[in-house]
């Protein structure tokens, strides 16, 4: 899984979706991320299909939304977001919350069908804690391939981390710029302007220094390429440690139907 993906949560206007897919595929991002519940999965198709860039060489998610977790309803909704996409299979498909119809054994049997048969390559869970993630494999004979989380500076979910480690689990982060918030941060401007990089660039590194994948949002071209930069960022030891020591626990996703944190 490549450690920089493109996100594409609330890019919801067909043309400019498109169009941001190709242009980081283009660019060089390797890794698509979308889910049902975005309403994009036809224009994320669409761009994967405008790139020159087989689709083999796409690490593409998607995510099955909370009232399409029974067994039969995962079945027809991951088939109707392979047409979406226009493809044959996916190289992950995640539960998106461990909320509304989801069962671990029924929701995951499902999910395990569906890797059986080639629709899928590996199995995610999102928004996943321990006890969740206990529960999962417990009910899978296969692995729990990565938990999506919220995670940035401002959220560093050291436990869930440890844990993750420990289980061999990938963490993915989403929302990996704070929504912005990592902009107002003066730790964070300190270390960018002593590497001449912005702050998303020095968030976004911290994350893959910690071995976490990153899929930040982005939409224009300007900030697709200011995100990729970051590949190229190197942070000191003392640069990493100083947002280690951050502490702030920040959590800006929370709807009413997420687990109690």
């Amino acid at each position: 899984m490549p450690a920089l993906g493109l996100g594409t949560w609330q890019n919801e206007a067909p043309e400019q979706c498109a169009e941001s897919v190709r242009t980081a595929l283009e660019m060089g991002y390797r890794h698509i991320d979308t889910a049902q519940a975005y309403g994009n999965e036809d224009a994320v198709g669409n761009g994967i299909e405008r790139a020159a860039v087989d689709r083999d060489d796409v690490f593409l998610a998607t995510k099955v939304w909370t009232d399409r977790l029974a067994y039969d309803d995962v079945l027809e909704s991951t088939q109707e977001s392979l047409d979406r996409l226009g493809t044959d299979y996916l190289d992950l498909l995640y539960v998106h919350w461990p909320a509304g119809e989801y069962d671990a054994e029924e929701t995951l049997s499902a999910f395990a069908e569906l890797r059986d048969e080639g629709s899928i390559d590996r199995i995610g869970v999102s928004n996943f804690e321990p006890r969740h993630l206990d529960a999962a494999k417990e009910a899978l004979d296969a692995p729990v391939f990565a938990n999506q989380v919220e995670m940035h500076s401002l959220l560093q979910q050291t436990e869930l981390r440890e844990y993750c480690a420990e289980a061999g689990i990938e963490l993915v982060a989403y929302s990996p710029l704070a929504r912005g918030k990592v902009f107002d941060v003066d730790v964070l401007s300190e270390i960018a302007d002593a590497h001449d990089a912005s702050e998303a660039q020095v968030s976004l590194a911290w994350l893959i220094e910690k071995g976490v994948t990153v899929i930040p949002k982005a939409t224009s071209e300007a900030h697709i390429q200011d995100n990729w930069a970051a590949l190229d960022l190197e942070l000191t030891e003392e640069d990493i440690t100083r947002i280690d020591n951050i502490g702030r626990s920040r959590r800006l996703i929370d709807p009413d139907f997420a687990p109690e944190w």
